[in-house]
This record gives C-alpha cells, sequence and structure tokens, in this order.
C-alpha cells in the first residue's frame, strides 16, 4: 500500500496540552529522534570529573564512536582508550579474557599510571554472562597501585533498575573509605557542576563555619580522597540521589536530598534540614525556636529579594512568549509554575516524561493552566514540524531553543550549579539578559557537554 508523503504533519504523538496529558508519560513511545541540541552531560563528561583517572570502554566498534568522539571533542582524549570486542570474541567466549588482556595492555603502555581507572563494561558483557568478579580480580592483582572503578555502558538496563548515568554517579565515590570525618566538612555528592558560590547551601555553610567539598572541584587524587571527611553528604540533582544513598549508608552518614527547586516553601523547608543537620552536630546546640528565627528572617529577605528581581525581569520581558525545556533545569514545571504564577507568559514547555518529584505541579498545571503545551523532544515527528516563529519567543534551555527557533534564549543544562533564592534570582537574570541579546544556537548547541572545554 502507498501512502501519499509531505505536505502538513499532524502533530498527535509530539504535541498535547497539559490538560489532556497523562502523567507520568504524556506521549506515546515509539521510534525516537535525537536533536542537535548536545549540551546535556553524558557518562563520558561525567567519569573526567575524577581527577587523575582514566576511562577504558570495553565494546564493539558501534558503540565506541560516540564516546570516542566525546574525548576528542572535550580534549581529553588522552584520558581516555578503548578495547575492541569482535564477533571472534562472542564466538569464542572468551569476552574475560579479552577484557582482562585488553585493559592489561593499555596500561602496560601507558609512560604514568592513572591513581585510578573507570572501566566501562557494556551490554555484551551482560549478554554473555561475563564474570566480572573474575574480570576485576585479576586486574587489581596484576595493578594492585591502582583503583579500577567498576562503570557499565550498558542503555539495556536503563528501563530497568538504576540508568548508566546513576550507576556512574555511585561508582565514582565507591574508592572512598570510612576513615576521619571532618566534623567542619560537608560532602556534595553526584553533581556535574560546582554549586555556585552564592547558592543558599554555600552562603548558609560559610556563615556557619563549614567548608563544602565537590568532586567538580577535586584537582588531585589527594582532594578527591577527602570527600569522605564529610560530616554527612549532600545531593542535590536528581540523578545524583541514587549514588549518593549508597554511599551514605556504606560510610554509615546521614545523608540529606536537597533538590533545586522554584516553590519558596519548597526552598525554606529543605534550608530548615540543613540547619538542623548543622546543629546537630554542634556542642552548643540550638534550640528548633532559634533555628525557626533565623530561617524565618532568612528566607524573608530572599523572598523580598527574588520578589524584586521577578518585577525587573517581568519590566522587560513583558508578555513575550516562553518556552522552556527538561535540560535547563530537572524541574521544568516548577519553573513553569512559578513563572505564570509571576505574570509570565509561558506557552511550552520541552519534556518527554515528568519526574515523580513534579506531580504536584502537573496536577496544578491541569487545573489552572490546562492550555499549557506540553512538547516532546524525542518523539520522531519533532524532526519535520515547523521550528520557526514570526514574533520573539524567549527560551530557556537549549533544547527549547532549536525546537521554537528562536535566538534569545538561556545557554545553560542541568541547573548549572544554581541552586535555592539565589538560583530563583540567577534565572531571572539569565532570562533578561537572553531577552537583550541574541545567541546564536547552530553554533552553541551543537557542543557537547556545556561547561566542558570543546574543540568544535
Amino acid at each position: 500500500m502507498l501512502k501519499r508523503v509531505g505536505g502538513e504533519i499532524d502533530p498527535e504523538g509530539a504535541v498535547i496540552t497539559i490538560g489532556e496529558a497523562d502523567f507520568p508519560v504524556p506521549f506515546p513511545t515509539g521510534l525516537e529522534f535525537n536533536s542537535p541540541a548536545h549540551g546535556n552531560w553524558n557518562i563520558v563528561h561525567t567519569g573526567m570529573l575524577m581527577p587523575e583517572a582514566i576511562q577504558i570502554y570495553v565494546c564493539a566498534d558501534n558503540c565506541m564512536r560516540g564516546v570516542v568522539l566525546t574525548a576528542a571533542e572535550m580534549n581529553a582524549a588522552e584520558r581516555f582508550s578503548f578495547v575492541i570486542v569482535e564477533e571472534e570474541n562472542l564466538l569464542n567466549g572468551n569476552l574475560e579474557d579479552v577484557t582482562i588482556e585488553g585493559v592489561t595492555d593499555v596500561l602496560k603502555k601507558l609512560e604514568k599510571k592513572p591513581k585510578a581507572v573507570l572501566l566501562f563494561t557494556v551490554c555484551l558483557h551482560h549478554f554473555l554472562g561475563c564474570d566480572l568478579e573474575l574480570v576485576y580480580g585479576e586486574l587489581e592483582a596484576r595493578f594492585p597501585e591502582i583503583v579500577f572503578v567498576r562503570c557499565y555502558m550498558d542503555p539495556i538496563m536503563q528501563k530497568h533498575g538504576a540508568t548508566p548515568d546513576q550507576k556512574l554517579r555511585k561508582a565514582m565515590y565507591d574508592p572512598l573509605t570510612a576513615g576521619y570525618i571532618d566534623k567542619k566538612t560537608v560532602t556534595l555528592v553526584g553533581s556535574d557542576f560546582v554549586l555556585d558560590k552564592n547558592s543558599d547551601i554555600k552562603r548558609l555553610l560559610k556563615k556557619k563555619g563549614y567548608t563544602l567539598r565537590e568532586i567538580p572541584a577535586c584537582r588531585n587524587w589527594e582532594e578527591y580522597q577527602r570527600l569522605g571527611e564529610g560530616e554527612f553528604f549532600i545531593s542535590c540533582y536528581p540523578p545524583a540521589k541514587y549514588g549518593a544513598e549508597m554511599l551514605a549508608e556504606r560510610l554509615n552518614r546521614k545523608h540529606l536530598y536537597l533538590p533545586g527547586s522554584f516553590d519558596y516553601g519548597e526552598i525554606k523547608e529543605e534550608l530548615r534540614k540543613l540547619l538542623q543537620e548543622l546543629q546537630a552536630g554542634q556542642e552548643n546546640v540550638l534550640g528548633i525556636e532559634t533555628i525557626s528565627e533565623e530561617l524565618e528572617a532568612f528566607c524573608k529577605q530572599e523572598i523580598t529579594l527574588c520578589e524584586n528581581a521577578v518585577g525587573h525581569a517581568k519590566a522587560i520581558i513583558g508578555d513575550t512568549s516562553i518556552v522552556l525545556d527538561y535540560l535547563y533545569h530537572p524541574r521544568p514545571l516548577g519553573l513553569a509554575v512559578f513563572l505564570l504564577k509571576h505574570g509570565f507568559h509561558v506557552t511550552t514547555v520541552y519534556l518527554d516524561s515528568v519526574s515523580p518529584e513534579e506531580k504536584e505541579v502537573f496536577d496544578w498545571l491541569k487545573i489552572h493552566h490546562p492550555d499549557l503545551e506540553l512538547r516532546a523532544t524525542i518523539q520522531a515527528k519533532m524532526r519535520v514540524l515547523p521550528r520557526h516563529t514570526e514574533e520573539k519567543v524567549l527560551a530557556i534551555g537549549q533544547k527549547a531553543a532549536w525546537f521554537s527557533g528562536s535566538s534569545y534564549f538561556v545557554n545553560m543544562v542541568q541547573g548549572g550549579g544554581l541552586w535555592g533564592f539565589d538560583g530563583i534570582r540567577r534565572t531571572l537574570e539569565l532570562m533578561t539578559e537572553a531577552f537583550l541579546e541574541e545567541k546564536a544556537p547552530e553554533d552553541l548547541i551543537i557542543r557537547k557537554g556545556w561547561g566542558c572545554e570543546s574543540c568544535i
């Protein structure tokens, strides 16, 4: 049967109003499209945060292409090696030998041995039932001075349990040991970006005399090892929560999950948890009432500053249409709610699923803004649906910029280290700057790993 092609594309299945959308997956699954917006970090980018370490991938040519290009594009090829698995290795059933001898060959050729090796096994290791305990045991016996970090590039597993990204964010902290505990140190776990120096968390920690340690700030192996000294652990980026919980359980420490938010009340409660944990570790413990008074004063001042920032941004942006995406921040619907409640004209949110953390705001939007448009980013139709607009549109995020065709956009991913009340103010500042100055999306968004060095 022949089917006519060309003409207008029916957006059904790729575009829906939130009033008609189902939670947590608004769009049907099927053939997927990958847009040119590549600012999100992948496992190569994240793994490079571990200082004095190299990455070794053991996989077939087709799997290797993407990770090799990522390492080359971020000028980190000297910290990247690979072992090619060929068809005969599968037929002969000697994947263990191929992995052990391949990695051994790579390490013997290095003039300077790394402190750690992030060894990535792949789907083939699962399919063939490779004995990874044997593999790691032999490598650790051959190179006792090197720490082998168990990493996985197994996208076939991401629909079940932890994703490769979550597994990596856990594995990168596995070498840390339960040794000395610094009562004036807190460790932030699993983020790709250093928490902004003006973030509420850093300001409060500094005020209380605490040091915050983070893997993106580690310059060498010694600094990395000191991450384990934290009195307790914090995670802010949702994919980091799994690894942070596992680390806290293993080292018998407390873990606080303080995700970025655009809700004043939620930020206040997260800060309350932080202050209470800080006071719990001190000799002169303040009462709950004292903590509440301190928190109330802080939040009152911060909210006033946020509302002033809203007024300034609104005066400049006016009723200009705003589109935003999940790549800018893991809570895009929360950002949409904040902007809509403050009078901004948000028309579209680009996402493919809704986080369980956003169930409440999803329900609120269904009632109060049922016409808010949701657009997929990976649905196949998005490749050919129109990507231009006659009027000026402000885009928040790379995917929103590319799909809307706007050159007025906020170029940032994964929250960019912003957090809390200050994160809200900084978002409003970035929106204002983006509204007033055009950017070249065709140049910026094709670069992998926003914030990383890029040779493109």
